[in-house]
C-alpha cells in the first residue's frame, strides 16, 4: 500500500502531535479516505521527513502523531534557476510541476514584451498561491523534502539585472551554442520567453547583462517543452539525473 506524503508549513519534531491544516486534512479524510492508525509521511521543507500516523479525526481535522525523522533532501548538486515568461492556459502550471520533479531550485515567473497573460493585484496573488500549491503537490509526489523557491512575478528587465548565477543562459533558436559548449558549473540560470519567444531587444538586453545564448537543436520547441528539455540535459551533465545505460 502506497504511503502518502503530506506537506505542512508547521514546525515538526519527532514524537509530536499536530493538527493538520484544512486542505491537507480534507485530502487525507475525504479524498484518500484514511482512517485512524493509517501511516503517512510529513515534511515541511526543511529537508527532513517524518514517519507519522493518524491518531484521531476531530470533525474535519486529522490529528497526526510523528515518530522518527530522517534528513533526506534529495536535492540536486546543481543549483538551477528557471526564469520563464508567463504563458497562456495551463502551460505554466505544467512547467512548474515538471521542473520541480526535475530538481529545479528556483522558479521566477516573468512579464515580457510578448507575454499575452496580464496579471496584477488580487488575480496575480491568487495565481502565485496556485503556483505554490502546484510545487507542493509535485514535491509530495516526487519525494523532494525541500521546496523549490517560487519568486514573485516580475519584469524581465528587473530579473536580468539581479541574476547572479555562475552561468546565465538565454534560450533562443537563432543561436548555435548548445550546452556542450559550456563547462561544468555549480549554479545555472535559464531564461525562456513566452509563446512568441523573447524579442530581439530582450535577447540583446539579457546578453548585455552576462547571459550567454543557448539553443537545443534544429527544432523549435514550445515554451512548455524547451525548459524541461534544457533542465533534463543540465541535470544529466552537471546534476544528478542518471543514464539508464
Amino acid at each position: 500500500m502506497r504511503i502518502p506524503r503530506i506537506y505542512t508549513p508547521q514546525e515538526l519534531h519527532s514524537n509530536a502531535e499536530i493538527a493538520l491544516e484544512a486542505a491537507a486534512s480534507h485530502h487525507l479524510i475525504k479524498v484518500l479516505r484514511m482512517a485512524q492508525g493509517r501511516p503517512l509521511v510529513l515534511f515541511n521543507g526543511d529537508g527532513h521527513q517524518y514517519d507519522a500516523s493518524i491518531v484521531r479525526i476531530e470533525k474535519k481535522t486529522a490529528i497526526i502523531k510523528t515518530t522518527s525523522s530522517l534528513l533526506q533532501a534529495n536535492d540536486s548538486p546543481l543549483t538551477s534557476e528557471l526564469a520563464i515568461a508567463l504563458s497562456k492556459g495551463d502551460r505554466m502550471d505544467w512547467v512548474l510541476q515538471k521542473a520541480t520533479e526535475l530538481g529545479v531550485s528556483r522558479i521566477v515567473p516573468l512579464f515580457s514584451e510578448r507575454s499575452e497573460v496580464k496579471l496584477s493585484g488580487e488575480r496575480l496573488q491568487k495565481k502565485q498561491t496556485s503556483w505554490q500549491q502546484i510545487i507542493i503537490s509535485a514535491c509530495e509526489q516526487c519525494q523532494r523534502n525541500v521546496l523549490p523557491q517560487l519568486a514573485s512575478a516580475q519584469t524581465l528587465e528587473s530579473y536580468i539585472e539581479q541574476c547572479s548565477s555562475e552561468l546565465k543562459l538565454v534560450l533562443h533558436h537563432r543561436s548555435d551554442k548548445t550546452l556542450s559548449n559550456y563547462t561544468s558549473v555549480k549554479s545555472v540560470s535559464l531564461l525562456i520567453g513566452p509563446e512568441g519567444g523573447l524579442s530581439d531587444t530582450e535577447i540583446a538586453m539579457a546578453q548585455e547583462h552576462g547571459f550567454s545564448p543557448l539553443t537545443l537543436g534544429k527544432r523549435v520547441l514550445r515554451t512548455e517543452t524547451a525548459p524541461l528539455a534544457a533542465l533534463s540535459i543540465m541535470q544529466y551533465l552537471w546534476g544528478d539525473l542518471e543514464s539508464m545505460g
